[in-house]
């Protein structure tokens, strides 16, 4: 896919990790088709560290799977709150079951296992979480970006870098595999 023709969501709440979800959009701002901030309800949010209010563009019960080609999910603790929300978990169900790209760091991975797709996946995320990961089927490596199918994670802010490199790749159709 041509990333100038991507449309991607970034699902998050209130306490959101302010570079994880800053960093991916700026990066991705301009270089792709649409950009979307969803929140619970379709309002601002701030970040754990008191940045914002950060505009959202849409809520989790407008998100439609076959609108977006993408998703990533920061970390923070939004994960917390974004797993609460029936809507947020089908909407990733559905971007998984069609093979589009999913990025989490962090704790984003709290939301995959809320929607329940991690099960015999290869990944990574917050050591803080791993047994949850383990926990609900997934191999967890301590790398900083582990690219499984349709699934690009990592662990920290200081692995932004190559989440973000991982999930271009992905997105545009290279392996990113070794």
């Amino acid at each position: 896919m041509e990333l100038k023709d991507a449309a991607v969501a970034i699902l998050t709440a209130d306490y959101f990790e302010e570079s994880e979800v800053l960093f991916p959009y700026y990066r991705l701002l301009g270089t792709v088709r649409r950009l979307v901030v969803a929140t619970p309800g379709g309002a601002p949010v701030k970040g754990k560290g008191g940045f914002g209010p950060f505009a959202a563009q849409v809520g989790f019960p407008d998100l439609q799977a076959a609108e977006y080609d993408a998703v990533l999910v920061p970390g923070g603790f939004a994960p917390d709150l974004v797993r609460r929300s029936p809507e947020a978990l089908e909407f990733l169900r559905r971007m998984d079951q069609a093979g589009k790209p999913i990025a989490m760091i962090c704790h984003g991975a709290w939301v995959a296992i809320s929607a329940d797709i991690l099960d015999g996946r290869r990944m990574t995320s917050v050591p803080f979480i791993r047994p949850e990961v383990e926990g609900a089927g997934a191999k967890w490596v301590d790398e900083p970006v582990v690219v499984d199918g349709n699934l690009v994670t990592s662990r920290v802010p200081a692995d932004l870098d190559a989440w973000m490199n991982g999930f271009l790749e992905v997105l545009s159709g290279v392996d990113g595999n070794d």
